[in-house]
C-alpha cells in the first residue's frame, strides 16, 4: 500500500498550459501590493532620479497607477510630517526607500527605516514624521486609490498624546 498521494504527475507540467494560471498584469491581494511595492523599491532607477526636497511642504510624486490602486513617492526633509490622519476607504502599503520616518498612533510609536513596511487598513490612523537629521524617501501604495485623507485630532492616552504632539 502505498502512503503517498495518489496522484501523481507525469511529464512535464509546463507543456499542460491549460492547467497554469495566467501570470496576473496587476496586484489583487495585500501580499502582492507589498510585493509590488518592494519591487519598485529595488528598482531605484526607476524612482531615485524622480525624487525632490522641499523644505516648505512634502514632496509627493504619482508615479503609478493601475486598475483601482495608486502608487506615490514622497520625500521628507528633516522635520517634516503628515499630521494625524487616515485614508478613508483606502488601505495602504508604506515603504521607505532611503532614511528613517516615525510612524504615531494611539499605541505609540515605531521607527521604520530604509526597506520597513507598513501594510494598514481603512480607517487606519497615523501620523508619519522624518524625526532624524536627513532626508528620507517613501513609497505609498493605495487600494483603492486615494480619495481622501481626513485629517483628525489627538483622542489617545496621554503617553501616546505627548508622543503625538512631539
Amino acid at each position: 500500500m502505498n502512503n503517498d498521494s495518489d496522484l501523481q504527475i507525469a511529464g512535464d507540467l509546463l507543456e499542460v498550459q491549460h492547467l497554469l494560471l495566467p501570470p496576473k498584469q496587476h496586484p489583487t491581494t495585500v501580499a502582492e501590493f507589498a510585493g509590488l511595492a518592494r519591487s519598485i523599491a529595488a528598482d531605484r532607477a526607476q524612482w531615485a532620479p524622480l525624487v525632490q526636497y522641499d523644505a516648505g511642504t512634502r514632496w509627493y510624486h504619482r508615479l503609478r497607477t493601475g486598475p483601482g490602486y495608486e502608487v506615490w513617492l514622497l520625500s521628507w526633509v528633516p522635520g517634516q510630517g503628515s499630521g494625524l490622519h487616515d485614508h478613508g476607504p483606502s488601505s495602504g502599503v508604506l515603504t521607505v526607500l532611503e532614511g528613517e520616518l516615525t510612524e504615531r498612533t494611539e499605541r505609540g510609536s515605531r521607527s521604520i527605516g530604509a526597506d520597513g513596511q507598513r501594510v494598514f487598513a481603512p480607517g487606519y490612523v497615523h501620523e508619519v514624521v522624518n524625526d532624524s537629521l536627513a532626508p528620507a524617501v517613501s513609497l505609498h501604495v493605495y487600494f483603492p486609490g486615494l480619495t481622501e485623507m481626513p485629517m483628525h485630532t489627538a483622542r489617545c492616552a496621554p503617553a501616546a498624546l505627548d508622543a503625538v504632539r512631539a
